[in-house]
């Protein structure tokens, strides 16, 4: 069980101690961190950290459980560039649970344990009704006939040339089997179907029964893929997490997503320290233990502490600093971030338990802030919005490519999702009678999310070579601040000129 800080001391300790003094509560423009003698290049650093008490990440990045930043694709686009996707929960668990399956299928270097399959007797048009309803991403499937032997396989090409519905699978799928025996490896699987020109590959044991199967989108990623920089499990697959709630909500996905190789679990609530998240780690953690379990949000350490001492693996820290966010200014609570992130790091220093800083990063500089005051990652909302991996369509709006971005608590996802009202303990009243504690807007369209990541490792890269960090640890041990005010904030940006071309990690609003 984590335990109240230790005593140890760090070189901001005593910088903080003096804001507190004077009942100063800072944010990540009231402060800069101070340089010191270096011997370490940016490209040197090592930028390996824990998200939560096991689960590691080549880079401190996190994108947010928000419905218009991280489904399946983010999570696959974060975990390829060494970060994490937590899955957002604005969605019923089965399909919370099949965007986990996309990603931990994604790349894969074992075939699929359990394939779906379908009963040779089956009409066409009944599977694709399954398919339908399911939200299947793939039209490949293995064929047995009633005693459960494979007698072929169904492919997407005998669904397109199919013209009558109500035939059997059995009248359209492929009779030539081409099979791997149990064991075989990825790369010979890819052999067998480069020869045999088989898109998906049936495993079958000693006896001749279904075992396993392989698909050449798989076999491909892994033969032809540089996974060194991927964050990956033990068994070779993308490391992906989801947002779940509180309570019998909470339990219920956990029990879709434990099955389909969730990493990590976020309960996912505005206020952290209550009672219903508390018993919620603990019946998780009783439940799945091998499941780690992030809790929050928090910005006390009291609060962090509480959540530590229940079973918490990580605390996940910030309420209200969100670009997209209004409770500060509708509930007239919340803490500005970097004195939250430091305080609920001192709190439970040397337990082992990450802080993870959420919401609030504006620049890249915020980044070696945030690491510098005590957090392990950040999860970011409005920077990775817009990009092409986050969900919905791109838009024109006065000419201008953007996409939606939607705080969690605003009108729009509390109108529309359960979770959305439970995230703000409101209940299923009407429009009127809901309290909204966010906005709905949109961002720029910004590309491919890779291209943002690249410019916010290099902002902190750059930061830490400034430290002499040789990594984030180092770093946090380090780090020390100096307190700025409104003439060294207007000082830290470019002024007194009129920027004739844009630099691809800052403009004028603030937003890489």
């Amino acid at each position: 069980m984590a335990k109240e800080s230790t005593g140890i001391k760090r070189k901001r300790d005593g910088f903080f101690a003096k804001m507190d003094k004077h009942g100063l509560a800072l944010a990540y423009g009231n402060v800069r961190l101070k340089t010191m003698y270096t011997e370490v290049k940016p490209a040197e650093v090592i930028l390996r950290t824990c998200f939560s008490r096991n689960i590691c990440l080549n880079i401190p990045i996190v994108s947010s459980p928000m419905d218009t930043v991280t489904g399946a694709d983010m999570a696959i686009a974060m975990a390829k560039l060494g970060g994490l996707g937590i899955i957002h929960r604005n969605m019923t668990p089965s399909e919370q649970a099949s965007a986990v399956a996309k990603v931990k299928f994604y790349l894969t270097g074992r075939p699929i344990k359990k394939p779906i399959c379908v009963n040779a007797n089956s009409k066409v048009k009944d599977v694709l009704k399954t398919i339908e309803e399911k939200k299947y991403q793939f039209h490949s499937f293995p064929v047995r006939d009633d005693n459960e032997k494979l007698v072929g396989i169904l492919t997407r090409n005998d669904f397109d040339f199919c013209i009558n519905h109500d035939l059997a699978v059995n009248k359209i799928m492929s009779k030539e089997l081409v099979t791997g025996k149990e064991g075989i490896s990825a790369k010979a699987a890819f052999e067998i179907m480069s020869r045999s020109r088989k898109k998906i590959l049936p495993i079958l044991d000693s006896e001749g029964k279904l075992v396993g199967l392989y698909t050449l989108p798989d076999v491909k990623r892994v033969i032809m893929g540089n996974t060194d920089e991927y964050s990956l499990d033990k068994n070779g697959s993308l490391v992906v997490g989801a947002a779940i709630g509180v309570g019998e909500d909470a339990m219920r996905r956990m029990e879709l997503l434990a099955p389909k190789g969730v990493d990590v679990v976020v309960i996912d609530t505005a206020h952290g320290d209550s009672k219903d998240v508390i018993e919620t780690v603990k019946a998780c953690k009783k439940a799945h233990p091998h499941i780690d379990v992030v809790a929050g949000n928090v910005s006390i350490g009291a609060s962090a502490l509480r959540l530590a001492k229940a079973g918490a693996d990580a605390i996940k820290v910030g309420q209200g600093p969100g670009s997209i966010c209004t409770t500060r200014v509708v509930a007239g609570v919340g803490r500005p971030q970097v004195t939250a992130i430091y305080d609920c790091e001192k709190k439970i220093r040397g337990s082992g338990i990450p802080i993870i800083a959420d919401g609030g990063i504006t620049y890249s500089g915020d980044i070696p802030i945030a690491i510098g005051a005590g957090a392990s990652t950040v999860i970011l909302g409005n920077l990775l919005a817009g990009t092409d991996e986050a969900p919905g369509e791109v838009l024109i709006k006065n000419g201008m490519p953007v996409k939606s971005y939607r705080g969690m608590g605003s009108l729009g996802a509390m109108e529309t999702n359960k979770a959305s009202r439970e995230r703000y303990s409101q209940g299923d009243g009407s429009k009127e009678k809901l309290v909204p504690e966010g906005v709905e807007a949109v961002v720029p369209y910004k590309g491919p999310v890779s291209i943002i990541v690249y410019q916010l490792i290099g902002g902190l890269r750059s930061g830490m070579g400034y430290l002499g960090a040789k990594d984030i640890p180092d770093l946090e041990r380090k780090a020390d601040f100096d307190r700025i005010d409104s003439a060294g904030q207007r000082e830290s940006h470019p002024h007194d000129i009129v920027i004739t071309q844009k630099a691809p990690n800052y403009n004028e609003t603030g937003r890489v």
